[in-house]
């Protein structure tokens, strides 16, 4: 079937393809459920496409097994390979469980046991290797080179495309009447499969992209005009943190995708509490991407009285995570202020500056004493909206207190609310810096070897949420001489990491 298609298949060839699907022989066509509280809010219908009903909590099941059912016997027989940290991996385990042959799934060495038993659960072999899924898929590709087997991409094969274009499908059988099909997008397989058969059937709907900030590769792409490396991409939504997107994906979503929009990690934390709110399903931050999407494009285009799907892409949730979601979604949704407050040094202070919040609701107060003329107070504040927390901060202001906003402050909220607490004494030079690094046993003990005895660490914060990478704030002892071996020193070591010594936050309590 779609296995023979054409590297660059026409439309009708999509098309024909979809129609022709065997992904029913075992993927499951999943509910189109209505999320009435969030339409009464957003004054528009809003549905949600569960693909967490699927046997592997996600769409790539769709993919992976019409690719895989359409090889011939002598390829089945060979055994199948492919490079996953997630939900690609379980798709492919199973599928090739189904028909009876051998998967080999390459996972990068800090790939969560929950994954791990996952897919060995689903009758995949699994083979560590690397460090990150570069690594990974490199390794998988030389093994199916020298085994003789068949490399099952995630995305960027016209097979896995009109598989995952099986769920277009569904949608037209399950709603006549819809305006927009919000989709997340990763490597793009997804996007793709839906646009171009979308587009040939009802063009009048429109397909709108939705990409994390932290990896635009689509939009970055739609850019340039060709597919293009990010530098770095964020891990929280890892579902589709993807540095390229794929050429054949591309060439589909160049034509056939009518818009992109963008949106942060905060964003999808306030996405992942409606999704629960709304139909009681706990979706991974990838799963929850085109909610955000939807939600932040009916607000910028003020969008009514219109039907709009999101897809629920998968529900493989590290359970942990929900920690950082829950702190994260009240800001996410501009129902939180993270301030900074400048008060007197003096007795009665907090009671003075507490009585002009009056009965609003605090979430967070950290303080500690730093000098004794002045204050520096972290605070949380519940609010409504965008326009209570301007009013708050217009009424402090007022009240001739400094304020500082630091609800968009990603240093602020991932670290300075859990350091409060003092300023160096030293005179030596700090710089601030944001690592990340795969998580796994032993991860903090690599990071500090790696990083090495030759600079002073001057601050430090680490807190792990459960995700598939580890989060540090690090602050060391520098001098001009020494900032240029300290710089090829970080390049050197491959970590993604990024100079924060401007953040508001760090200059106001720490710096």
């Amino acid at each position: 079937m779609t296995y023979h298609l054409s590297n660059q298949p026409t439309s009708a060839e999509y098309l024909k393809a979809v129609l022709s699907s065997k992904v029913y022989d075992l993927a499951r066509i999943t509910p189109l459920q209505g999320m009435p509280k969030l339409s009464e809010r957003l004054e528009n219908q809003i549905f949600v496409k569960r693909e967490d009903h699927q046997p592997v909590h996600s769409f790539k099941l769709r993919g992976a097994y019409a690719m895989i059912s359409g090889l011939t016997q002598q390829q089945k027989s060979a055994g199948v390979i492919a490079a996953s940290a997630g939900n690609h991996a379980q798709g492919v385990a199973l599928s090739a469980k189904k028909l009876g042959f051998k998967a080999l799934i390459v996972m990068p060495k800090n790939t969560p046991a929950i994954k791990v038993e996952a897919v060995k659960s689903f009758g995949g072999e699994v083979l560590l290797h690397g460090i990150n899924f570069d690594e990974a898929k490199a390794k998988a590709i030389e093994l199916a080179e020298t085994k003789k087997m068949i490399f099952i991409p995630p995305f960027d094969h016209p097979a896995v495309i009109a598989g995952q274009g099986s769920l277009a499908m569904e949608l037209l059988q399950q709603n006549t009447h819809i305006d927009r099909i919000f989709v997340p997008v990763g490597g793009g397989g997804l996007i793709a499969g839906i646009a171009v058969l979308i587009k040939q059937l009802i063009p009048e709907i429109k397909v709108i992209g939705v990409e994390s900030k932290d990896s635009a590769c689509l939009y970055e792409a739609l850019k340039a005009g060709k597919p293009i490396n990010l530098e770095r991409v964020g891990l929280f939504a890892d579902g589709v943190a993807v540095k390229r997107i794929g050429d054949e994906t591309f060439r589909l979503c160049q034509k056939y995708v009518d818009d992109v929009v963008l949106v942060s990690s905060d964003e999808i934390c306030a996405a992942m509490k409606d999704m629960f709110e709304n139909v009681r399903a706990v979706a991974e931050p990838s799963g929850a991407l085109s909610l955000a999407g939807l939600k932040k494009y009916v607000k910028e285009h003020n969008i009514k009285g219109e039907t709009l799907i999101n897809v629920l892409s998968g529900a493989n949730l590290n359970f942990h995570t929900l920690r950082y979601v829950s702190e994260r979604c009240e800001i996410g949704e501009k129902h939180e202020a993270m301030l900074a407050v400048t008060i007197p040094e003096e007795k009665g202070s907090f009671l003075r500056f507490c009585y002009l919040l009056g009965d609003r609701a605090v979430t967070e107060f950290n303080y500690r004493y730093a000098d004794q003329k002045q204050a520096c107070i972290f605070v949380g504040v519940r609010v409504s909206g965008e326009l209570e927390k301007i009013d708050i901060i217009k009424m402090l202001q007022q009240n001739s207190y400094t304020v500082i906003d630091l609800s968009d402050d990603d240093v602020a909220k991932t670290h300075i609310r859990y350091m409060i607490g003092g300023r160096s004494s030293s005179e030596a030079k700090e710089r601030l810096y944001s690592f990340e690094f795969p998580e796994q046993k032993g991860a903090l003990l690599k990071f500090l070897e790696m990083l090495g005895t030759h600079w002073n660490i001057s601050l430090f914060h680490y807190r792990a949420h459960g995700a598939d990478y580890g989060n540090v704030l690090a602050g060391f002892q520098l001098d001009e001489h020494d900032e240029l071996r300290f710089n090829q020193h970080l390049e050197e070591l491959g970590y993604t990491y990024q100079d924060v010594s401007t953040s508001p936050a760090y200059q106001y309590f720490l710096g």
